[in-house]
């Protein structure tokens, strides 16, 4: 099955793999970029000449999985993670882009220390950065921000399993966040709103600033 898929959705080895958890922040990716050929399982998939964008759903199991898939699957020479981000304290406006240079696990510590687990991905400079606190749930309370504040500026759900599962697969891995919601939103029913205002600052910075490095950074060359 995987032989059979890889030959489906593989001419001319795309190079370089997005993965966004929901359509709301893929919209911009899915209208804005020429795609070849689409998919629904077992994950939404476009394809492109030299980029393949996975929808993984949000969560790490989600997230965890669709990297795999799209390792196994795809080959790429990098995975990318793109997505929004809760801001864990002031002065980090909605709209605002960060490269993430470190994942915190917060919601799985190790045994013998009590600390989350700590992932590195990998860096471009010439981007600001930060870093994000990854668990399963949306940390929107205003009690729970001051606690990840300690460990990261940011929030998401997929962050750290991404770069985890990336690593099994011997894949660079990039995670590029843009904050959705400050500690001034206290209520999830403001996110999807936010992430609608502030989506295609994202699509714009990935196609104008973003992606000209990734291909001259990772993209494989015809014959390599």
């Amino acid at each position: 099955m995987e032989s059979n898929s890889r030959q489906t959705m593989m001419p001319g080895n795309p190079t370089i793999g997005l993965i966004i958890a929901t359509y709301i922040e893929a919209k911009p990716f899915v209208e804005g970029i020429k795609w070849h050929q689409r998919a629904n399982a077992p994950f939404p998939v476009y394809q492109g000449r030299d980029l393949s964008l996975v929808i993984s759903g949000m969560g790490k199991a989600n997230a965890a999985a669709a990297c795999a898939w799209l390792c196994t699957a795809m080959a790429p020479s990098c995975i990318v993670n793109l997505g929004s981000a809760g801001a864990n304290r002031d002065g980090m406006p909605p709209g605002t882009i960060y490269h993430i240079k470190e994942a915190l696990e917060t919601d799985r510590r190790h045994f013998g220390t009590g600390e989350p687990f700590r992932y590195v991905p990998c860096v471009l400079e010439g981007f600001s950065t930060a870093r994000t606190a990854t668990r399963d749930e949306p940390v929107i309370d205003p009690l729970e921000r001051r606690m990840a504040l300690s460990f990261a500026e940011l929030s998401d759900m997929e962050g750290a399993a991404l770069i985890q599962a990336a690593r099994k697969f011997q894949t660079p891995c990039l995670l590029f966040k843009f904050v959705s919601d400050t500690p001034g939103h206290t209520t999830g029913d403001e996110i999807p709103g936010l992430i609608r205002r502030h989506r295609d600052g994202l699509f714009e910075f990935f196609t104008a600033s973003l992606l000209p490095r990734l291909k001259r950074d990772f993209a494989q060359q015809p014959g390599s």
